[in-house]
Formats: C-alpha cells, structure tokens, sequence
C-alpha cells in the first residue's frame, strides 16, 4: 500500500499579491524536492508547463497540495527533514488557519491507484464529519494499512 496526503489552505492574499511572491516563487523548488524524493510516487500538477500553477478545484481561495508516498517515513522525512520544513514555518505569511476541522488528511491506497481530486476531498469530508480512522488520518492519529480491513474505499454515500 502507499500513502495518500491530501492538504487543503487558505490563501491570505490572491495568489498574484507581492505578499505571496515568495511563496509562489519557490513552487518549483519545493515540489521539485518532492518528485526526487526516493519515498515520492505521484503528485496532482497545476499544469505540465507551468511549474507555479495551482491545482484547479471548486474549494474556493484554498491552495491544494495532493500526493502519494511510499510510506508514512518517507512522506514525514520530506516535511520535516527536507528543506521543505523551512517553508513550511513561514505557512502563516501565505495562508490562513481555515477552521472547519482537518485541513489536510491521510490515507492508504493500493500500489499504482492515483484516486481523483474528488475522493482526496471526500476523504477530508470523512476525516471531519467522523474523526480519524482506517480510511481517514492524520499523523497525530495515525492508522496503518493493516487497520483497513477488507476494503480502502470509502463507503458509497447513502443517496439523499
């Protein structure tokens, strides 16, 4: 199995704002550390050509960041042992605590499934509306593949 992270933030500013240059300067950088990450496997790109694009969603002013890792180790050494952690103490220059509940969720996938952007944001839904569990995380309450059981899917909505 591997690890999926879904991370939702709010922008403080429009994305084109001085305020956020640093930010989105360093873009390329940063998901650049991410993909030559031996633990990296897949991450939703804003656009091929365009290395500072945004993932485009319906969530409104939130910044996207989605991903699959090898492992709960090697997705955690990318955060907090990379250079990535340097960006990630200036968060609050860029973006706003959203309030809501979880803004980012974990869960594990089959090798070689990329689920959509879709099911990423049904799993955060899932993580809010039921708390942490086999098929929604986050690293303080983490659960291992192990824990899923007979299925990694979530259970189909009840129709309304």
């Amino acid at each position: 199995m591997h690890l999926a992270q879904l991370n939702v933030a709010r922008l403080r500013y429009p994305i084109d704002r001085p305020e956020m240059a640093d930010f989105v300067n360093n873009l390329e950088t940063i998901n650049g550390l991410a993909e030559r990450d031996p633990g990296f496997v897949w991450r939703l790109k804003g656009s091929e050509e365009d290395p500072t694009a945004l993932v485009e969603h319906d969530l409104g002013d939130f910044a996207v960041t989605y991903s699959i890792w090898t492992s709960r180790e090697a997705l955690w050494n990318y955060i907090y042992k990379s250079a990535h952690l340097a960006f990630l103490r200036r968060r609050r220059e860029w973006f706003e605590h959203a309030g809501g509940g979880a803004n980012a969720v974990l869960w594990w996938v089959p090798e070689g499934v990329i689920p959509s952007l879709a099911e990423g944001i049904a799993r955060l839904e899932h993580l809010r509306a039921h708390g942490p569990g086999p098929l929604a995380f986050t690293y303080k309450d983490f659960h291992d593949a192990a824990d899923l059981g007979d299925s990694w899917e979530l259970p189909a909505a009840a129709p309304a």
